[in-house]
């Protein structure tokens, strides 16, 4: 059994993945051109936003609209104490200072209270500039956007999501991608909307952002110019080979890839429910499941049905196995575990189990039955 079989879905989509690569290859245009921009175009309309920008990676994504908003030095950027490094690496390495937020335990996103309080204290301390929040769509499901951007708009920051689990999630029918001042997503091959490498994508309905990010991406070029350098950017585009195979990826993921991944994660909860802690989707919200992730007791108990899971020949993960807080790249800041008791209560309990649009109800019924097993015998 896979966590997340891409075999599978290569399988299902060979025909169409072949031929776009083909029709790459064929044209000799190898940087840019029409697959990507076919692909921006597609990508914009089903997030429902005026423009996408597609580029190398999902931390790209997150860092070029905080260039193009002018965050660096002296500057706040708030994120999740809980997801993956690159939501505050790509503010640290434009020099602006991360601040970590802890949060909800329900839906495991950013506490919009957390949020408020950090806000505070960071104008109460006066060292640096609050610029921009990063909230971050974990584990499939949008965050609290409803309290989010009220809170932005109040003390004057840019909103930036990082969709790059969420995307294809919805609150009450917006879609992830279409939230705050610009979002962004991933298309690592683990992603809800993977390729086969690297690559990302910004949205926004920002007529000139989105100007000043096609520039930020091919190294600060004119639009009319490319040996004209406006600004100093970067070298971030989107390989054109990876935009013909995500364009029938794209076509699946909305023809049917979400609602089985939502299929599937209703059989997990259904089986699981009376044993575990089963993952929260609030009313309104719909998830795209980059990871079901359940919650166990405490960290022994995890840890040993990980282990049973393994002799069994389940593969599961721990999305995260501490807080950003926590990471050596940050511990000349000292922040002290107390700030964030969520996150750390949360990181020693979570587990994610295998999930992916092509699962079966019997693979399903496996796992499950595995864990019911576990659970019987302690």
């Amino acid at each position: 059994m896979q966590f997340r079989d891409l075999k599978k879905q290569y399988e299902a989509l060979k025909p169409e993945i072949d031929r776009q690569i083909a029709e790459v290859i064929q044209s000799g245009q190898f940087i840019l051109g029409p697959k990507v921009t076919q692909l921006e175009s597609a990508l914009a309309a089903f997030a429902g936003v005026k423009h996408c920008v597609s580029c190398a990676n999902g931390t790209d994504a997150l860092t070029l609209p905080l260039m193009a908003w002018g965050v660096g030095a002296g500057d706040a950027v708030f994120t999740s104490d809980f997801t993956f490094f690159a939501s505050a690496g790509a503010a640290a390495i434009l020099g602006a200072t991360p601040i970590l937020v802890d949060i909800d335990p329900q839906t495991f996103n950013i506490s919009p209270e957390a949020l408020e309080a950090a806000i505070r204290q960071v104008l109460a301390e006066g060292a640096l500039t609050p610029k921009a929040v990063i909230p971050v769509d974990l584990f499939g499901l949008p965050a609290d956007y409803d309290a989010i951007l009220p809170i932005a708009e109040k003390y004057g920051l840019k909103v930036l999501e990082d969709g790059a689990q969420g995307f294809g999630g919805e609150i009450r029918g917006q879609r992830a991608g279409s939230f705050g001042d610009a979002a962004t997503t991933s298309f690592f091959p683990a992603k809800p909307l993977g390729c086969y490498g690297d690559g990302g994508a910004i949205f926004t309905d920002d007529d000139e952002l989105a100007v000043t990010l096609r520039s930020l991406r091919a190294q600060g070029s004119s639009p009319v110019d490319k040996y004209d350098n406006q600004r100093i950017g970067m070298n971030s585009r989107l390989d054109p080979l990876q935009a013909g195979l995500l364009l029938p990826k794209l076509r699946a993921f909305i023809d049917y890839e979400i609602e089985a991944v939502n299929r599937a994660a209703g059989w997990y909860t259904e089986r699981l429910k009376n044993h575990v802690k089963t993952p929260y989707t609030p009313a309104g919200y719909r998830s795209v499941w980059a990871q079901y992730t359940i919650l166990l007791p405490d960290s022994d108990i995890r840890n040993a049905l990980q282990q049973h899971l393994k002799d069994n020949g389940i593969p599961s993960m721990i999305y995260y196995p501490k807080g950003m807080h926590r990471q050596t790249a940050f511990a000349a800041r000292n922040l002290p575990d107390t700030d964030y008791p969520r996150t750390n209560d949360i990181s020693n309990r979570v587990l994610s189990l295998p999930m992916h649009p092509y699962l079966s109800e019997e693979e399903v019924d496996t796992v499950c039955g595995v864990i019911r097993t576990y659970f019987e015998e302690i």
